[in-house]
């Protein structure tokens, strides 16, 4: 793949900001190594050889009966009685955390929630669930839902904000009364509602918090259009015959989306936090979903037991604090008074 000269311009720029630069690189691991999260904690063994087969329970469901038990249901490998039986005829790998994030430890040293332990190294919830394999869990759900919102939100953003400068006029006078009506709504109060009225879910608060969240980029997008449309290479395409749909993806677009992507990390950050704080109100993810929000609750509600608020803050913040600087780095990327010709 063969760059632009102004592309490599902006990579050096991006790669001279250290901060952001390395921030990014840390935001990649934990994110990929959250993806991994069943390998990582998990109330089942990541690999079992027994009786000279190999067994991979993280990925497949296997009923007791197939290591030589009683019941054809799926086997509870951190019973005893199972794991006696497994390692009689062969041997187990567990993975580093031995729960997965709706995993009940009944066998902890005090009442839930408890504190840390080598066990649990974060301590537990107010279930008895450990506090790190939520952490884990919650941390790729956050980032996941925030991508999703990120890049939907953008994509009608962008839209919407094309249309409007490159067309001008009525259209965009119509448009711009419109979206000053809804975004002037009180969104938070709106997502409360919506969110007591469906049952809460993945794909239905991405839905709801996405009715508000793509107005972010439609001035930017619409200003850059506004003054491209009468640039004299947009006059000349016009002249030529070429069609509006080309002429914006492939002579406005290219420059409206510099301002795109400068924005996208702080509309993730937002994303984020939006979820969150759905979530802390009891207005997020089912009950029982690994969320960085309910921890942020339990914290509130118990505060005999802080490392339940201090392992949520530190979390999201490290997140935030992450993309925030990601963020500085690619607008100094893609600005023209920082970039050396």
């Amino acid at each position: 793949m063969i760059l632009s000269p102004i592309t490599k311009r902006r990579i050096e720029q991006f790669k001279a900001n250290k901060r952001g630069y390395w921030s990014l690189w840390l935001f990649l691991f934990l994110f990929i190594l959250c993806l991994s999260a069943e390998f990582i904690a998990n109330d089942k063994p990541i690999i079992i050889k027994y009786d000279g087969d190999y067994y991979f329970p993280v990925m497949v469901s296997y009923p007791e009966t197939k290591f030589g038990g009683d019941f054809e249901t799926e086997a509870d490998y951190r019973d005893p009685f199972v794991e006696q039986l497994i390692e009689k005829k062969g041997w187990m790998i567990w993975p580093i955390i031995r729960f997965s994030y709706d995993t009940i430890n009944y066998d902890l040293p005090s009442p839930a929630p408890s504190p840390p332990t080598a066990e649990n190294i974060l301590g537990t919830d107010d279930q008895g669930r450990d506090v790190a394999a939520r952490l884990i869990y919650g941390f790729r759900i956050s980032v996941l839902f925030g991508l999703s919102l990120t890049i939907l939100s953008s994509v009608i953003g962008v839209a919407i904000g094309a249309i409007q400068g490159y067309y001008g006029g009525r259209i965009d006078l119509i448009s711009q009364r419109v979206l000053e009506i809804w975004m002037s709504l009180p969104s938070l109060y709106i997502l409360i509602i919506f969110s007591s009225m469906f049952i809460p879910g993945f794909w239905t608060l991405l839905l709801i918090l996405l009715l508000f969240s793509w107005g972010t980029l439609v001035d930017v997008v619409r200003a850059e259009f506004l003054r491209a449309r009468n640039l004299d290479y947009v006059r000349a395409a016009k002249a030529l015959g070429v069609n509006d749909l080309t002429i914006i993806h492939r002579h406005v677009l290219p420059n409206a989306m510099v301002a795109t992507i400068t924005f996208m990390p702080f509309i993730l950050t937002g994303s984020i936090t939006s979820l969150t704080a759905l979530d802390f109100l009891g207005l997020g993810m089912p009950p029982g979903s690994p969320s960085l929000g309910e921890l942020l609750a339990q914290g509130k509600n118990n505060l005999q037991a802080p490392w339940l608020g201090f392992s949520a803050f530190i979390s999201l913040s490290v997140i935030l604090i992450l993309l925030t600087f990601v963020g500085e780095a690619v607008r100094d990327a893609f600005d023209p008074r920082k970039t050396k010709l």
